[in-house]
């Protein structure tokens, strides 16, 4: 079932590793057929080195089990709220990589303070409000994922224009049409997390970009009139 998604999924989680976004099993990545309804995700707390294809767990926008022997990963319920809410997107990453994780422990946004940030990510990236101790006490992954909905209605965003996510006190969640997308994602997120952080050193004050060189950079490359690339 799903056997080119589950490759599709296979290799974007192999993805993590090699661009030094997760250590030991902390990540996994998750890709969905639309018109099926199922998603495939990375079983849970297995070795990157470990996986197949063949491990990966089909799962429903229920969050059942569909087919696989192993559990999937312990994020499944998040994953499952993100594809409920957001119907346009394809794949689904979530990482413990350390720069990103640095402002989601802050509690603090990343400011778009460069057009690094501007080509990918249509403004600041947000971070989300703490869990409260119902939600942590209760079904915790399923929250979680009901707090990223939340910030997004809350602040007005879009997430096929805004493809991540801070977990206040956790980590990055992002997301995209396809699983490779959403890796790719994932990895611009780090990077621009690791060049803010060294700007605020440097400077911490007014360092967002403004708005016209933001829309600029951003529709550039998205949207009815993009340009960058080759067609």
């Amino acid at each position: 079932m799903l056997e080119q998604l589950k490759e599709e999924v296979y290799a974007a989680n192999m993805e993590l590793p090699a661009a030094d976004l997760v250590k030991f099993t902390w990540g996994n990545v998750s890709g969905i057929d639309r018109e099926k309804g199922l998603f495939v995700i990375k079983p849970s707390g297995v070795d990157y080195a470990d996986l197949t294809p063949d491990a990966m767990v089909v799962v429903n926008l229920q969050g059942e089990i569909v087919e696989g022997e192993l559990n999937p990963s312990s994020d499944t319920p998040t994953h499952v709220v993100l594809y409920n809410a957001f119907p346009d997107i394809g794949g689904i990453v979530h990482t413990h990589a350390p720069w990103s994780v640095a402002f989601a422990q802050a509690g603090i946004d990343i400011p778009v303070s460069g057009t690094t940030q501007a080509d990918t990510f249509y403004g600041d990236i947000p971070v989300t409000k703490q869990l409260t101790t119902a939600e942590i006490d209760g079904a915790y992954e399923e929250e979680t994922g009901n707090v990223i909905v939340q910030t997004f209605k809350d602040r007005q965003l879009d997430p096929n224009q805004m493809g991540a996510v801070l977990v206040n006190d956790h980590g990055p969640f992002t997301w995209g049409k396809t699983p490779h997308d959403a890796v790719y994602n994932a990895v611009v997120l780090e990077e621009v997390a690791k060049m803010t952080y060294h700007t605020l050193q440097l400077n911490p004050h007014n360092i967002r970009v403004p708005q016209h060189l933001l829309d600029k950079h951003f529709l550039r490359k998205h949207g009815a009139g993009a340009y960058y690339g080759q067609k």
